[in-house]
């Protein structure tokens, strides 16, 4: 039988929710990997070539970290995810823990250098979302005398959202940065709850500014915590600019009256941004405005919502936005950090961002315009929302690559592990509201379909410039969204709407969001299979080279299931990694598998069990030895097994 209302419960756990130092952002990592991505534009990319299809079967753990910094939420203190992708960089290993302390540790055996501790207020704190960090970012002062303290720095965000600097080589904070090493990220943004707003993903560094970003709270109120963008000198800490996502012109309304300089309400950007240091651009993926699930209060303030958005690292200036879902009251915002790529044959081998979605969708676009590469359509969609709402009469839908994510789900295409299962999953598709893909809430209930956890997710793609593919995960689940009449809602026990069950009091609205899992009564998703898939697209041709089903039910489910349903996929949260010599590397299944798959042809080389599910995306280096290292965190999540992990490998010793 299956374990108990584990698959009922996937959907829902992946609800998120420079100085002298440059990197190319068409290139791949080399020796180092100094930012996230790998390079300035994401790529997910490393150039080294020792481990091969030919030896990647040989490969071996090296040594493991253990932070010891994870939590289930049985306690007081918030529950945790592992979700960050350590740098190599200035000869150590840096990365942060969910409790957010930084560490440095050495390369070769993973022995701890040093280590920074925040002493972290917020831990245990109020708030449903899982403490992490998704990275730290580097930066060295090309204006110090060398052997000068702070000369180079560690930056990062955390959940008591304070932006902090510290020594990389010391791991103590830089006194000359903001107050003691550290800026207050709620100032002035008046009134903000101190779960409602803080940074999740690292910065970016570009020509000595920092620019970081935040995370705000989903389906709380009208006029949510500020969704403000903002650049500091990376020696002082000064404020350099603001970019406050509100559209040109635009004037607030009651509901939107100032609490602080920043607009509260605004569209926010949560994931990862990306830079392009020659053009002195950074791309910012944005949210939708709050609350997420009914528009009808927003009069315009999501011009910049659920887009791409080009921002002049000296001004922080709009260079251009593109805009991947119109008004969107799913939940649909922009999740993917944008990421960088020129190739010859793809768009005229123009300089081009490729953007993913929840959607499923990938959008190409020239990096210095905006404009998509290839047709974008504007297609008609579903229409007639709740009372009060304005719904966009079309939405944008790429045409190279095509939509990645299945479109269609109806009572005939209902999953079940048995007739009786599948029969109650028909019953229940039959009630609901149903579409397409854009099919808006409603008072009866309406399916949506992606989830709002995607589709993809903020691990983003991973890029092959050489040979000019791009692979990416995704998530093919279904929920359902009910929308209800605020004095109907008071009848509603809160006390038990727990989770897969939710709601949200959407404060200043006419309405309440309930949200469900779509799923049997023995817990499975109802939603056709695969529910986690690995596609390769030809960025050249635009069609999908392969796809294959990823993840098993292992970890979520007990044998006959797991034995007699091999094929199923399984919902997964992070990202992969592709080398030059035509590996791709990922973890971010259920199950726990660290995998390495031709970049040409999806076959599995290798697999490997990681102590905790790797829901992070991996990295490469090469260490002092000459050795490459192949590194991914594992965390596992609350519904499999929990813990901090950071595990290297690496091929054996000659």
């Amino acid at each position: 039988m299956l374990a108990k209302t584990a698959l009922m419960l996937l959907a829902t756990l992946l609800l998120a929710g420079a100085g002298v130092l440059r990197a190319d952002s068409s290139a791949g990592a080399g020796e180092q990997w100094p930012v996230w991505g790998g390079d300035a534009g994401a790529t997910h990319f490393s150039r080294l070539t020792d481990i091969t299809p030919q030896n990647v079967a040989s490969l071996q753990v090296a040594w493991t970290h253990r932070s010891g910094d994870f939590a289930d939420a049985s306690g007081r203190t918030r529950a945790t995810s592992v979700e960050v992708t350590p740098l190599a960089v200035n000869g150590y290993i840096y990365y942060c823990t969910p409790f957010q302390r930084v560490f440095a540790l050495d390369p070769e055996t993973g022995t701890e250098v040093w280590h920074f501790d925040p002493e972290l207020k917020e831990k245990k704190g109020e708030g449903p979302y899982p403490l992490n960090c998704r990275g730290v970012s580097y930066w060295e002062d090309s204006a110090a005398v060398a052997g000068q303290a702070c000369a180079k720095r560690i930056f990062y965000g955390t959940s008591d959202a304070e932006l902090i600097a510290v020594d990389a080589d010391t791991g103590k904070t830089c006194e000359g940065f903001g107050s003691a090493g550290r800026i207050d990220l709620r100032k002035d943004m008046g009134k903000v709850r101190s779960w409602g707003y803080y940074p999740t993903s690292p910065p970016m560094v570009m020509r000595d500014r920092v620019v970081i970003n935040g995370f705000v709270a989903d389906n709380l109120e009208v006029n949510s915590a500020p969704g403000v963008v903002r650049a500091f000198d990376a020696r002082t800490g000064a404020l350099a600019w603001a970019w406050d996502p509100v559209p040109p012109d635009w004037k607030p309304g009651p509901a939107y009256e100032p609490k602080g300089v920043y607009q509260q309400g605004a569209p926010n950007s949560w994931s990862i941004i990306t830079g392009d240091h020659e053009r002195g651009l950074i791309f910012v993926p944005t949210g939708n405005p709050g609350p997420d699930l009914y528009g009808g209060e927003r009069h315009g303030i999501d011009y910049y919502g659920s887009s791409t958005v080009a921002l002049a690292i000296e001004t922080g200036q709009v260079a251009w936005h593109f805009q991947s879902v119109h008004h969107d009251v799913w939940d649909y915002d922009t999740p993917a950090p944008p990421t960088l790529f020129q190739i010859p044959g793809v768009g005229g081998g123009a300089p081009a961002v490729a953007q993913s979605t929840k959607m499923g969708h990938i959008f190409l676009l020239n990096r210095e315009t905006g404009v998509p590469l290839y047709p974008v359509e504007e297609r008609p969609v579903p229409q007639g929302g709740v009372p009060g709402e304005t719904l966009s009469p079309t939405q944008p839908f790429p045409t190279h690559p095509l939509p990645l994510h299945a479109s269609e789900i109806s009572p005939e295409t209902a999953h079940g592990f048995t007739p009786i299962d599948r029969w109650d999953c028909a019953r229940q598709i039959a009630k609901l509201r149903w579409d397409g893909p854009f099919t808006p809430p409603s008072l009866g209930g309406s399916i949506g379909y992606p989830h709002t956890s995607g589709g993809m997710n903020w691990g983003g793609v991973a890029i092959d410039p050489e040979r000019g593919i791009l692979i990416v995960n995704q998530t093919q689940m279904a929920q359902v969204n009910k929308l209800v009449p605020r004095e109907e809602a008071k009848s509603i026990d809160r006390a038990k709407m727990q989770y897969p069950n939710e709601l949200y009091e959407m404060t200043g609205t006419p309405y309440v969001l309930v949200r469900t899992g779509l799923s049997s009564f023995l817990g499975a998703p109802c939603s056709p299979t695969p529910w986690g898939t690995l596609t390769a697209v030809d960025l050249k041709s635009g069609a999908v080279k392969w796809q294959i089903p990823f993840g098993t039910l292992e970890e979520l489910a007990s044998w006959p299931v797991t034995a007699l349903f091999t094929d199923t996929g399984a919902p997964n949260f992070g990202g992969g990694m592709a080398t030059s010599t035509g590996l791709y590397f990922i973890g971010a299944s259920m199950d726990g598998y660290f995998h390495a798959y031709s970049t040409e042809s999806g076959e599995e080389l290798w697999k490997t069990k990681l102590p905790f599910g790797g829901h992070s995306v991996p990295m490469s280096f090469r260490g002092k030895s000459g050795a490459q290292y192949v590194l991914v965190s594992a965390g596992g999540n609350v519904f499999t097994r929990m813990g901090a992990d950071l595990v290297a490998f690496r091929l054996p010793a000659k």
